[in-house]
């Protein structure tokens, strides 16, 4: 059951930390703040943190799973259910990690024609882009992992240009606290979802890990890390915005990025977007090589070949995205199957591995 992985492809511990915040903290930080704003208005700001910290036990129940059965999702999904089942059940997160990569990929590139090149072509883009994707996977796991950790660090700077919008915001109007239902609550937190999205893919790398239960703590901090900036931004972003101004900004970050002035540059969510290319471009690598790496340990294609063909077929689905109510279908279905697979299968795998590991042992003794 247990995967091997030599130990050059592995990577430290306190990688994953970066990792995992990588994926969390990609496109969806660009926009999120209409559409949480839309359910539970001004106390949407709690529905980030309810949706930030309910990430924290399933970190906790896939590093258990992993350890029990001794590798990623395939190898849990075998120690559970069989070598023949769990390979069966393992093929859907294929097209779920792949789809995760082209929306990622499609909004952005939808970003860039709408704030900078009205007449971008999305395929060839497309196509330059997973050009760019293909070269960095076939470094293997540990040039991905440093293409995450530079874009993590060299985009740190955004956060404070969120500062620029002080001197014109009014928090008082997140004033009073709890003033919309749990219900409506918990509809934004839902929202949240699509944004909180990606840290499940500690599922396939785990066996790339040194020491891998010791890299929860850092998991747990990439988690709390994100979950602090999504809070800090929505909070900054309610005391500029109104909430009849958010319900007509689409990118309300990016719109944010606008108000700074400095003396050498005259727009600036130029830079921002810009700089946004370098947490895209390791999510859409973690996508596709998860997507691959699963291919790869379920019906043993080499990695090297299906990542091309991945690639062909994301680059298909890029072009067939040509009006955003597609697109935005696609981010809702990728909402509601992530939230599913998040809060749904996940816990009652982990009591399916416990139930699993039980009856083993029964047969043993």
């Amino acid at each position: 059951m247990s995967v091997l992985v030599p130990d050059k492809a592995k990577v430290s511990p306190f990688l994953v930390f970066f990792i995992l915040h990588g994926m969390q903290f990609g496109v969806g930080v660009l926009g999120f703040q209409r559409i949480i704003a839309k359910h539970a208005g001004y106390d949407a700001w709690i529905a980030a943190l309810i949706g930030g910290l309910a990430i924290h036990p399933l970190i906790w129940m896939v590093y258990k799973m992993a350890g029990i059965a001794g590798g990623d999702i395939v190898s849990i999904h075998e120690y559970t259910f069989g070598k023949f089942l769990g390979k069966l059940i393992s093929l859907p997160l294929i097209v779920y990690y792949a789809s995760f990569s082209i929306i990622t990929l499609r909004t952005f590139i939808q970003i860039v024609q709408v704030w900078m090149f009205p007449g971008l072509n999305t395929f060839w883009y497309g196509l330059a882009f997973l050009a760019l994707v293909i070269y960095v996977i076939q470094g293997g796991f540990r040039t991905i992992v440093g293409v995450v950790f530079f874009g993590v660090l060299l985009t740190f700077y955004l956060l404070f240009v969120f500062l620029y919008t002080i001197p014109y915001s009014d928090y008082t109007d997140l004033l009073p606290v709890m003033d919309h239902s749990f219900k409506e609550i918990g509809r934004a937190a839902f929202h949240m979802s699509l944004s909180y999205a990606g840290w499940d893919l500690l599922l396939v790398y785990y066996p790339f890990i040194q020491q891998p239960q010791s890299s929860q703590k850092w998991a747990q901090g990439g988690a709390l890390f994100t979950m602090v900036q999504y809070v800090f931004i929505t909070v900054i972003s309610f005391g500029y915005f109104s909430e009849g101004q958010l319900e007509r900004t689409i990118w309300a970050t990016l719109s944010m990025f606008k108000i700074v002035e400095m003396p050498f540059v005259e727009r600036f969510e130029y830079i921002g977007i810009v700089t946004w290319t370098l947490n895209v471009l390791p999510i859409v690598c973690l996508g596709l090589w998860a997507a691959s790496r699963i291919l790869k340990r379920t019906y043993n294609v080499k990695q090297k070949y299906s990542v091309y063909v991945l690639a062909v077929l994301i680059l298909a689905s890029l072009t067939l995205l040509q009006t955003r109510e597609q697109e935005n279908l696609l981010s809702d279905i990728m909402g509601i199957v992530g939230f599913s697979f998040n809060f749904g299968y996940l816990p009652l795998l982990f009591i399916s591995v416990l139930i699993a590991r039980k009856v083993k042992g029964n047969e043993k003794t």
